[in-house]
């Protein structure tokens, strides 16, 4: 066994997200959110993709996430499994809608904000260092109804309010923030990321890079609050990562393998550099796109980028300019990847790389300069209990055994990371599908798809593996 050698204070532990965790639909003055439009089912690809005809919820849809795994009830008894396996951190996100109902609202909701200083005073009881995303998936239904969402600036104002509100309130229980999760996605799930409905005729690209423009101002608002009013926090920008391979040496599959990484680069170029890149500016103007921008957006970006960049990683894309080997796409790809031959998949169509997540960290740090942070890493696949009730998970105890490996590797190589919080520790709707089969936890909840069982939660043998993980400082992986 090869011995990882990880700093003294890595935080390990795991990832969740409101919108795929609390549940408590409406509750205690919470507004409807994006993801309480999502069903289960094809209709939920089509609304993610911003093609739907309602705001409001249908009779006779099922919405996983009104209940999800009630983890808004729930929390103190996860918080304790969680602890039990030693995590150092855990990654959450808050719910915009349980703080700012409309998202406009003039106050905030006190019960909201109560929920979220009764989690963060859980995790802290022991030791368990909160994470937490900003924005995860999240808009209000009311500024996507009123202002079309992240298409129009008034949003950035909205977002400013939302972010200072919950800095001041959390400034001495939280140390380590996040902007937007997964901020790229905005082009490939552009009603997931940024609440933007298309209508027939809209020139969509034009919609979603103004969108992204908006949502770069708001997070380096974010970034400047944060500063002044938590000087000795982390605020981070966060990617859904993995890198894009040519599937030949031809050079004309070596620049569009570039050129698809640089689709996401974009975003943290900004971010963390501080301005729009060149090849940005030229894909733009080539697309006819014009961005409005107000005249001290450049100067903000400048002077307010991220302390360090969040990553998440489930696998590596490939990419051809050959047609013929473009008809052999993976199904289970948001990004779009034609089949790496060498690799294999998940029963979701998801390629299988861990030296993948290896180049892919050297990747960030020798273009950023700035630590990582993997904030989400995992196998989402069926989980079966035995008929004395155990889950014996070995295939996800793999998965993420030879992840920690290349992780190792890559902190060898000199990638600065910060910590490891995997997706996800306990099983919770899949945002994609909305499934509860597919399983990412070291926790077993009793749900089914249809939004039967029990929820009551069983450790899997992944459980005793990671607390094995964590104990070891990563030293003990087999």
């Amino acid at each position: 066994m090869k011995n990882y050698i990880f700093p003294e204070n890595f935080l390990w532990g795991g990832a969740i997200a409101a919108n795929q965790t609390e549940g408590a639909y409406l509750e205690d003055g919470k507004g409807l959110t994006l993801v309480d439009l999502l069903p289960t089912g094809q209709k939920r690809w089509e609304i993610m993709m911003g093609k739907l005809d309602s705001l409001e919820p249908k009779e006779g849809e099922f919405y996983p996430s009104h209940e999800a795994i009630d983890f808004y009830h729930r929390y103190k008894e996860d918080v304790a499994l969680f602890a039990e396996m030693g995590f150092k951190s855990l990654r959450v996100s808050i719910s915009w809608s349980r703080i700012f109902p409309n998202g406009d609202d003039e106050t905030p909701n006190e019960a909201g904000l109560k929920f979220y200083d009764q989690l963060f005073d859980e995790l802290l009881k022991y030791g368990i260092e909160p994470v937490v995303t900003i924005a995860h998936f999240d808009v209000p239904v009311n500024l996507i109804k009123t202002y079309g969402s992240w298409r129009n600036r008034k949003l950035v104002k909205f977002f400013e309010n939302y972010a200072t509100t919950i800095l001041e309130r959390y400034k001495d229980k939280v140390k380590y923030w996040m902007t937007f999760n997964e901020i790229n996605m905005l082009l490939h799930l552009p009603f997931v990321g940024a609440g933007l409905v298309f209508k027939e005729g809209d020139n969509e690209l034009q919609i979603k890079y103004q969108a992204a423009h908006h949502q770069l101002v708001a997070s380096a608002l974010a970034v400047k609050a944060c500063h002044k009013i938590i000087p000795e926090a982390k605020i981070g920008c966060m990617l859904a990562a993995g890198s894009t391979y040519p599937y030949t040496c031809h050079p004309d599959d070596v620049f569009d393998g570039m050129e698809k990484d640089r689709e996401s680069f974009f975003f943290i170029d900004v971010q963390s550099r501080g301005a729009y890149p060149g090849y940005a500016k030229r894909f733009l103007k080539e697309n006819n796109i014009r961005i409005d921008m107000e005249k001290e957006d450049e100067e903000l970006f400048k002077a307010h980028t991220v302390d360090y960049i969040g990553f998440s990683y489930y696998a590596s894309r490939s990419t051809s300019t050959d047609p013929e080997v473009l008809k052999n796409q993976t199904s289970g790809n948001i990004f779009g990847s034609v089949e790496n031959p060498y690799l294999e998949k998940s029963e979701w169509g998801w390629t299988i790389d861990p030296k993948g997540f290896r180049i892919t960290a050297n990747q960030l740090y020798d273009r950023y300069q700035k630590p990582l942070f993997v904030v989400e890493n995992g196998l989402g696949a069926v989980d079966e209990m035995s008929e004395n009730g155990e889950i014996h998970d070995d295939y996800r105890i793999e998965y993420l055994r030879k992840h920690v490996a290349e992780m190792g590797e890559a902190i060898k190589d000199g990638v600065e990371i910060l910590g490891y919080t995997s997706w996800g520790p306990i099983d919770i709707v899949s945002a994609s599908t909305g499934e509860m089969k597919k399983r990412y936890g070291y926790i077993y909840v009793d749900k089914d798809n249809e939004g039967k069982g029990s929820l009551n939660r069983t450790k899997k043998k992944s459980f005793y593996w990671y607390k094995k993980v964590i104990e070891s400082n990563g030293e003990q992986i087999d």
